[in-house]
This record gives structure tokens, C-alpha cells and sequence, in this order.
């Protein structure tokens, strides 16, 4: 059976830049690949030739993405179905997370017309959230996976391909049974991590197109021990499992040998929760003078000037850290768990260490007033990060602050087939799009959303951020000069 796994395109219609492979369909494909199957991705979302890099504007775009799903001629579109009669998929597994979700419908259409009886299958994010809602919206969607995809597609694929319609004791399915929806039983977490291959990248179509850096997209564990109550996953609970360090070191070796990477970027929700794990982990690196430097993701709450100084000696010369909100209220609302106090000692650490920060601020909370925002733009210049950003937030299923805004009459439970055709992303699940907040009416958050997005992009733009960031990325460029290049191209778009 032929098998194409699918990244549906979302920031590729308004041009904007995606960085990497798809993570979690490498996984899928090198599971299923080791089974015995016929495997290919196809990030339909890739974009090598984009010029727009300014996140903070991306929902100014959307309506792009909206037009251009209901285009029949944009090349994009096309481009799928000539994909589908090329590869000729007897299976399509879509990969979604809710801003995807029209994509994602498009794309299981489009599997359907070029042929009926292929089956579709969606995993991902949002289908854990809301099987139901994907079924009910679908008739071109024939299954759902919540949950890790792992052992539930291969599972999957094996009946499909015993044509026994055998799926009632396929732990972490969903799918019809004539007009009634059936969702079994979930399945447990996959404990032993080092028991997955690593993720295929010599499946990707169009592989020659990324660049090795694209190519060093890792996670070293999987589960976040944090419980804030706007991120969804929530829903991978709270025990966080690893990989262990040979088995990472074995994969960085491989995509370096391979590849020529010399960046890689781990997108573990806390990389340095375990501090013990990421000492040994760097001294291993020394050790085996893999000479490579790398990136991550965690909190404020989670570094210390000695475990920082390891690290950059280790070769970390990124991190990415989630500070959401000036005010400690909204903090407190958030469950982030931190304070303003301990979010400046941070800033003070990595300052003092010289690594590269960015930090990600939210703003739109229920119940954020201006002065809210107003002090997230003070805490902004007052920690000086290397780059910032910041995003309005967007109700996701699944988290305490959905339910929050269901509770303030905010936010509706589900979605229609409609809704997410003729709603914007940064729209999705509000029962009102003019009425976002409870504090403020449409046009004011309107106006205090656009000051802002407009204090973060000047502030981006100074010069000495720009040379911090190139700083940071001087190995790379020396070793791979079309990666300078690249970022050069990507920044100019950004100023626009």
C-alpha cells in the first residue's frame, strides 16, 4: 500500500516563511517504513521561496489563506491533486493543528476526488481536541487518531490493508459506524522513546530544497510538567518522558554526517526541566567534541547563570522562553507560575551569559484591560530581550482558558464546516470575532492590538538586535554561507 503523509499548507499561501520538516509525520514515516510500508511526506506547507517573516502581523493574512482554499486555479491547490496522481496514496494521513483546519479539510477533499476509495486519516493536534467535530464536519475524513500516532497508524494501516474492518480494539481511534461516531478507548503513552526510529528525512519529496538546518529539527523528550492554561498540551498530560542522551547524540551524529547540519533546534516544550539531564547532555557534546550548535525552548524559572554558561560552552546559542504578560494578574490567570521578578532575574542571566534570547508575549486574555498591555510593553523594554514577539491570543480546545472564555460567553464549544471557511484562524471558536475581550469593545482592542504589534515590530528593527542575531548564527554562516543568505533575504522580507 502506498502511503503519503501530508503537512497541509497554511503559511504558504500568503508567502510567509516555514521553517523545517514536518516533525511528527518523520516519526509516522519512519515507524511505518520500518513495518514494511511505502512511505512518502509531502510538506505541502514548504516554502523556500518566502519573503514574510513578521508573526506579530500574521492574521492580517489569513483572509489570503481563505480566499486562495476556494481558488481551484491557485497553484498551491493544484499542485496537491497533480501530488495525489503522481504518488497514487492508498492511504493519506493529514497532520493538523487548528489554524490548519480548512487546509486540512481541502486536502482530504481533494484525496477524495482524485480517488474515493482511498482513505483518509487525521492526526495531530487538533484531531486529539476534537474528533468529534472533524468527523461530523467531514465526510471526507474516514478516521481520526487522538493522541501519539505512532502505534495507532500502524495499527490502523495494518487492518486497512487485512481488509477486515477490524477497529473497535484499535486503542486511540475514532471514526463512523454507519451515522454514529465511535471513539475507542485511548491508548497509553509510548514510555520507551528510544524504541521509535529516528524521524525519516530521506522522505520527504523535494528533499533537495531544504537546507541543513531545516534538517536538524529534534525532540529529546515529549510531555510538559507545566499546566498553563492557555497551551493545549495539556492533553499529552503532565509527565514529561525522555529519550536517552545516546540515542539523541546517535541522531545529531547522523544528521550532521548526512546532512552537513550544524544547527539544530530541539522543540521540547521545556528542554531544561531535568537541569541534571542537560549538564550530562553538554558534557557529552564536549566530550565527544561534536562541534555543533544548537537551540531550544523553556522558561524563565528553568535557568541558572552555571547551567547557562554550560550550555553556550556546549554550543547553545539560542533560547526561546514564553513570557506572555507584563501584568502578574494576568500571570496568575495564565498559570504560568512565574513572577516579574523572577522573569528579570532571567533576563539578567542571559544577558550577562550572551546567549541569544527571544521571548513570546500574548495579549487578548479574557479579562486584560489596557493597563495590562500597557505593562507587558513596559516589561518589554525593561528586560531587553534579543527578539520579541507577540501574538493576540486564540481560544484553543482543550486548555483552562477556553473553558474560561465559554464560562464569559466568549467562545463557543465547536466549530461548523463553515465556520472555519469563512472565520479567520485568529477567529476560530469566538462566538463574536467584534468581541474578542469582555473589557474593552472591538474598535479599542482593534486600535491597542495594532499600537502594540507596532511598539514589537520597531523594537525588532534596531540594529543592535539585528548584529546580536547574526552574532549568534556566525558559525553557521561560516560553514554554510547560503544560510546568510537565506536570513538575509528572510529579514528584508520582514521590513516590509
Amino acid at each position: 500500500m502506498n502511503i503519503l503523509l501530508i503537512d497541509p499548507p497554511f503559511y504558504r499561501f500568503f508567502n510567509y516563511y516555514n521553517r523545517y520538516f514536518p516533525l511528527g509525520l518523520g516519526y509516522l514515516a519512519s515507524t511505518l517504513k520500518k513495518a514494511g510500508h511505502e512511505v512518502m511526506i509531502y510538506d505541502a506547507d514548504c516554502n523556500k521561496n518566502a519573503k514574510g517573516m513578521d508573526y506579530t502581523r500574521l492574521p492580517e493574512k489569513y483572509r489570503i489563506y481563505l480566499k486562495e482554499l476556494k481558488n481551484p486555479g491557485n497553484p498551491i491547490i493544484k499542485e496537491i491533486s497533480e501530488t495525489f496522481q503522481n504518488y497514487q496514496p492508498d492511504i493519506v494521513g493529514i497532520t493538523v493543528m487548528t489554524p490548519k483546519m480548512a487546509s486540512a479539510f481541502t486536502v482530504a477533499s481533494l484525496a477524495k476526488q482524485y480517488n474515493r476509495g482511498c482513505s483518509v486519516i487525521v492526526g495531530g493536534p487538533h484531531a486529539t481536541l476534537q474528533p468529534s467535530e472533524i468527523l461530523k464536519n467531514s465526510r471526507d475524513v474516514d478516521f481520526v487518531i487522538n493522541g501519539e500516532g505512532e502505534t495507532v497508524f500502524l495499527e490502523l494501516i495494518n487492518s486497512l490493508r487485512a481488509d477486515n474492518n477490524s477497529f473497535s480494539e484499535i486503542r486511540g481511534l475514532s471514526y463512523r459506524k454507519g451515522d454514529d461516531l465511535v471513539h475507542n478507548a485511548t491508548r497509553s503513552f509510548i514510555d520507551d522513546l528510544d524504541c521509535l526510529p529516528f524521524p525519516d528525512r530521506e522522505g520527504l519529496l523535494g528533499l533537495d530544497t531544504y537546507t541543513s538546518e531545516d534538517m536538524g529539527l529534534l525532540m529529546g523528550s515529549r510531555g510538559c510538567p507545566y499546566r498553563c492554561s492557555y497551551c493545549a498540551t495539556q492533553i499529552w498530560t503532565r509527565k514529561v518522558r525522555y529519550r536517552s542522551l545516546a540515542n539523541i547524540l546517535e541522531e545529531i551524529r547522523y544528521v550532521h554526517r548526512r546532512f552537513g547540519t550544524r544547527q539544530f533546534t530541539f522543540k521540547d516544550d521545556s528542554f531544561t526541566v531535568n537541569r541534571k539531564r542537560v549538564m550530562e547532555f553538554c558534557h557529552a557534546l564536549h566530550d565527544e567534541d561534536l562541534k555543533i550548535n544548537w537551540d531550544c525552548n523553556t522558561r524563565v524559572d528553568l535557568v541558572d547563570q552555571e547551567l547557562l554558561k554550560v550550555m553556550k560552552k556546549a554550543g547553545c546559542n539560542s533560547i526561546k522562553v514564553g513570557i506572555e504578560s507584563g501584568s502578574e494578574r494576568i500571570l496568575e490567570l495564565m498559570d504560568k507560575g512565574i513572577t516579574l521578578e523572577r522573569i528579570c532575574d532571567a533576563a539578567r542571566l542571559f544577558r550577562e551569559t550572551g546567549i541569544h534570547w527571544t521571548t513570546y508575549f500574548m495579549m487578548g486574555i479574557p479579562t486584560e484591560t489596557r493597563e495590562d498591555v500597557k505593562k507587558t510593553l513596559d516589561l518589554l523594554h525593561k528586560i531587553r530581550p534579543s527578539f520579541a514577539s507577540i501574538g493576540v491570543y486564540e481560544p484553543f480546545p482543550g486548555t483552562r482558558l477556553f473553558e474560561i472564555g465559554v464560562e464569559r460567553g466568549l467562545v463557543k464549544q465547536e466549530m461548523s464546516y463553515e465556520d472555519f471557511f469563512t472565520h479567520i484562524p485568529s477567529d476560530y471558536y469566538l462566538k463574536d470575532i467584534k468581541r474578542r475581550v469582555d473589557t474593552m469593545d472591538y474598535e479599542n482592542f482593534t486600535t491597542m492590538e495594532n499600537e502594540a504589534k507596532d511598539v514589537f515590530h520597531d523594537y525588532n528593527k534596531g540594529i543592535g538586535r539585528i548584529l546580536e542575531r547574526a552574532k549568534a548564527r556566525s558559525n553557521i554562516y561560516l560553514h554554510n554561507p547560503r544560510i546568510f543568505f537565506n536570513d538575509v533575504e528572510k529579514f528584508l522580507g520582514w521590513l516590509r
